[in-house]
């Protein structure tokens, strides 16, 4: 076959923890699956690198070994700190989900996942950056992709191809282009995240715990929590990577006034000044730069399907408005888009394969639509650092009522169990709409 026209079941446009994993699927099932990444492995992608239980459950369906000696380390449960508390608790015990999450760089942990689907019979190709849709005159539909090589610094290095499949993947992250042009614009009514981090050599790096830090105070807190510094936006991390380093960061909500005109490295550097110096969170122990992401929560962009085209991870506002985890729901919303596009593929005419394809969003709106919409109220309130100080001092002294905290900010409820925690966060999320 001519390589200016290549034909496949499904071409996924991102190599990102969606588009691997919708990859992987579609190829086990014997699909012809083109996946195009601009960038090539290993990359660099901002992200606090750690897994709750519920994307480990992801990566467990999916049968990604995830062993420690190749990086991936194990933790216990959440830290938290703030108002001078300083508060463990361990993941909940839960039939649906492991009992632990994981840390893994996300330069390891993409490209981990992009092999798998390579394994599973995907064909990756390595930077080719996607140019725009093909869609069918006359039907509205997209049929395909164009797309070109690029050298390492994004620069054309040949030839435009065309990719063509009866669906197209959208998982190409928060800036969705391929979405945007589809007419597909993000929704102003969804809160969106910024995060900032960096790593440092840190004799912190084997903690096996995932700390929080839910109040941030300018340069005057150490590991007490306590303080006199100013009441900063946003919450914070340290992450143990298990290899010397520790990836540190904090997340602010665009909803927070004035939050655009913030300048968030220098908010991560005012909150660090204040920790301890055994910690060596310090300039002279940093490994890299501080680098910043978009976090697209809660739909942040809609339909999750039109006209041949679905849309998957960030590229879909994926990431859960309560703790700005996205991968655990890049990889979900993709599972979900497989198998609707498995099914698709199967269908003799076009009515079944849209009926089969229209399936995604409403599974998906299903499964996170009144999650999403409480984590949106959520937003609303701790966009202001005087709300989340006084939920911070009432709640955390309570162990009780902050395992309820933890499974409903890591989404980790068992809608089967008796536990009265469960059964709260359950009950929260099937009276909220899913809008």
């Amino acid at each position: 076959m001519h390589e200016a026209d290549v034909e496949a079941d499904v071409v996924v446009v991102g190599a990102g923890p969606a588009g691997s994993t919708a990859a992987r699927y579609l190829a086990a099932s014997g699909r012809r699956v083109v996946v195009l990444e601009k960038s090539a492995f290993p990359r660099e992608k901002v992200c606090g690198d750690g897994l709750t239980p519920r994307a480990v459950r992801e990566l467990d369906l999916m049968g990604l070994p995830t062993p420690r000696e190749d990086g991936w380390i194990r933790n216990k449960g959440l830290r938290m700190l703030g108002g001078g508390v300083r508060l463990q608790v361990p993941w909940p015990d839960l039939a649906e989900f492991p009992g632990h999450g994981l840390v893994h760089t996300r330069s390891r942990f993409d490209e981990a996942l992009a092999r798998h689907a390579v394994a599973g019979g995907a064909d990756l190709r390595e930077r080719t950056s996607v140019t725009g849709p093909v869609v069918d005159e006359r039907t509205g539909h997209v049929v395909g992709v164009r797309a070109r090589p690029v050298d390492d610094k994004g620069r054309k290095a040949g030839e435009e191809t065309t990719y063509r499949a009866p669906v197209v993947v959208a998982a190409d992250g928060v800036g969705g282009r391929l979405a945007l042009s589809m007419g597909l614009a993000k929704r102003d009514d969804r809160p969106l995240g910024i995060a900032v981090r960096t790593y440092f050599k840190s004799p912190r790096h084997d903690d096996d715990w995932l700390e929080s830090w839910l109040e941030l105070r300018d340069g005057a807190e150490g590991r007490d929590g306590k303080g006199t510094g100013g009441l900063l936006p946003g919450y914070g991390w340290v992450f143990g990577v298990g290899d010397g380093t520790s990836n540190v960061g904090l997340g602010i909500l665009d909803s927070t006034a004035g939050a655009s005109d913030l300048d968030y490295r220098d908010l991560l550097r005012r909150w660090l000044a204040g920790m301890p110096p055994e910690w060596r969170f310090t300039p002279e122990d940093q490994v890299g730069p501080v680098r910043g992401a978009a976090l697209p929560m809660a739909f942040n962009r809609t339909p999750h399907y039109t006209r041949g085209l679905v849309l998957v991870g960030d590229s879909g506002g994926m990431v859960n408005p309560f703790n700005g985890e996205g991968i655990a729901y890049a990889m979900q919303s993709a599972r979900l888009a497989a198998q609707a596009v498995d099914t698709a593929l199967d269908a003799t005419e076009a009515r079944g394969r849209e009926r089969a394809l229209q399936s995604y969003p409403a599974a998906v709106r299903a499964d996170l639509g009144g999650y999403y919409t409480l984590g949106r109220v959520f937003v609303s309130l701790i966009g202001h650092p005087e709300v989340m100080r006084v939920a911070t001092r009432f709640g955390l002294p309570r162990p009780g009522l902050m395992k309820l905290v933890v499974k409903l900010l890591a989404n980790l409820a068992d809608p089967t169990s008796r536990d009265a925690t469960d059964r709260v966060v359950v009950a929260l999320q099937r009276m909220a709409p899913a809008s």
